[in-house]
């Protein structure tokens, strides 16, 4: 008897530990917003010695893709499991993950046209900070670093291009890579209202908005300033863009990492791709 509530003590001991190790998510937090004009939602990852500890970390902005909001990393893509594990391992470091809500208002992660939707305004100037002083963070431009899904990766291309004093590392998953062609950025401001977009508006347009051109058109002492990691499956609807974006980047000989896997556009490759992003970032993040 004495053996068995031994062995029965044990069990509960290994139970709290594992329980120990287990970090926290939390989906339907908000702040508010000038900018927009609104609360805005939000989700966060805490690691699970996060309560314990006194230490400030390094951080993750982790973007959603089209038809979901912040929870669906939490949802879909499993992130706290993953990160649970991915730092148990040792294959990442313990981070703060942090997944806002682009699809309420305004689907998108960046200023409309007309100027009345400022999104990337209020990433920058309101969400980031306001992040960064409610949560113990490592504010330094080399503990933060960008990843997201589809829209959520077009958002983490468009982001690190346009501010890569933010970001040590962005890592962009199925990305949409804006306009390919100066065709499809005049279907894209028809689309968005603009009926009879001018010449000159396209061609603004297409080369703030397009990938392959923001990174053709890279100056040369940026080439660096950001870790790159591009992930994109080969049966993907958005492979064509990707690879544009893997061959413009040879050309300009900027430093990244593509891969190609197995798989199209589903939560089943984004959850594969979430170890390998939250270990690429942590590379980043490491003292050395």
């Amino acid at each position: 008897m004495k053996k068995l509530l031994t062995l029965l003590a044990f069990c509960v001991f290994l139970s709290t530990l594992a329980l120990a190790q287990t970090g926290k998510v939390f989906d339907n937090l908000s702040m508010k917003s000038k900018i927009l004009k609104m609360d805005r939602k939000y989700a966060v990852y805490l690691p699970a010695d996060y309560e314990t500890s006194n230490r400030s970390y390094p951080i993750l902005y982790l973007l959603h893709g089209a038809g979901d909001d912040q929870t669906g990393w939490v949802q879909f893509g499993e992130v706290q499991q993953i990160a649970d594990k991915a730092i148990a391992d040792g294959t990442a470091t313990a981070m703060i993950i942090v997944m806002p809500d682009a699809n309420t208002g305004q689907r998108g992660y960046f200023n409309d046209l007309k100027g009345v939707w400022n999104y990337e305004d209020f990433f920058f100037q309101e969400f980031v900070p306001f992040i960064e002083k409610e949560y113990r963070v490592k504010s330094d431009k080399r503990f933060r670093a960008i990843s997201g899904l589809s829209m959520g990766g077009g958002g983490t291309f468009i982001y690190a291009l346009h501010h890569p004093e933010m970001f040590s590392s962005a890592c962009p998953l199925s990305a949409s890579c804006g306009p390919i062609t100066l065709d499809d950025a005049k279907k894209y401001l028809i689309r968005m209202g603009n009926l009879n977009p001018t010449d000159d508006e396209i061609a603004a347009y297409y080369n703030k908005s397009s990938v392959p051109v923001l990174m053709a058109a890279m100056p040369d002492d940026q080439k660096k300033a950001v870790r790159w990691y591009i992930d994109c499956g080969d049966d993907d609807f958005l492979y064509e863009g990707n690879s544009l974006v893997h061959i413009a980047m040879r050309k300009k000989e900027i430093p990244h990492e593509y891969r190609t896997r197995d798989g199209g556009h589903t939560w089943t490759y984004w959850r594969g791709a979430l170890p390998s992003v939250m270990e690429f970032v942590s590379m980043g993040f490491h003292q050395f």
